[in-house]
């Protein structure tokens, strides 16, 4: 069993120009709770609506969680089975909860004023308190791709490749593994570990046929 470790691709162009969508990996190479940590701190970096950090995330790597996830992910039993961890993403609708942690850790480092807190959270709160679901859904459907983008290259960094995986039992699997599925929505599965083999290069359409100048 090999535990990966090692330096730091800071090379920005290859991270972004050398990600693969990776389908099998080598199930040899394991990554450790540590490392892991430090994958996941890097990608939290990510922003989110008023710091708010909507994510959640599930660190599924036992044979036990694994096999729990294979029924709900039938359709990529490969990525399951062979990769290091398979992380589950879920977006908290009750995410401003942790707005007092929050915003009180950032009034103590200096990052905001105590004045704008005391001004802030008072507003936030009858806003949250108001807000339909559904538009709370898609705050924390945006704020946690802009987090599981920074993850897949995050992983990059670290050697590892990953693939985002959007064909799972989304009706099914907070209640599997005991959340509350009313509060946490799914977003996504990002399978990570070493790959097998190397992955396909893929087309991406031109600038100018996607974007307009005004």
């Amino acid at each position: 069993m090999n535990t990966m470790n090692k330096t730091l691709n800071n090379d920005f162009k290859e991270i972004i120009n050398g990600r693969r969508s990776i389908k099998s990996y080598d199930t040899s190479v394991k990554i450790s709770r540590e490392e892991m940590t430090e994958i996941l701190e890097k990608a939290m970096r990510a922003p989110s609506s008023i710091n708010m950090q909507p994510w959640r995330f599930l660190v599924i790597d036992s044979p036990e969680g694994k096999a729990k996830l294979a029924p709900l992910a039938r359709f990529n039993q490969q990525q399951v089975e062979t990769s290091s961890a398979v992380i589950a993403i879920f977006g908290d609708l009750n995410n401003f909860e942790n707005a007092e942690e929050i915003y009180s850790k950032s009034v103590e480092l200096g990052y905001m004023p105590l004045e704008v807190k005391e001004q802030q959270l008072p507003r936030l709160a009858s806003y949250y308190a108001a807000v339909p679901t559904e538009v709370m859904r898609d705050v924390v459907l945006i704020d946690c791709g802009l987090v599981a983008m920074q993850f897949m290259l995050t992983a990059r960094a670290h050697g590892y490749d990953t693939n985002p995986i959007g064909g799972y039992e989304k009706d099914q699997i907070a209640e599997a593994f005991g959340l509350d599925k009313e509060r946490y929505v799914p977003v996504m599965l990002i399978s990570i570990g070493k790959a097998a083999s190397s992955g396909y290069n893929s087309v991406r359409l031109p600038v100018d046929k996607v974007t307009e100048w005004k």
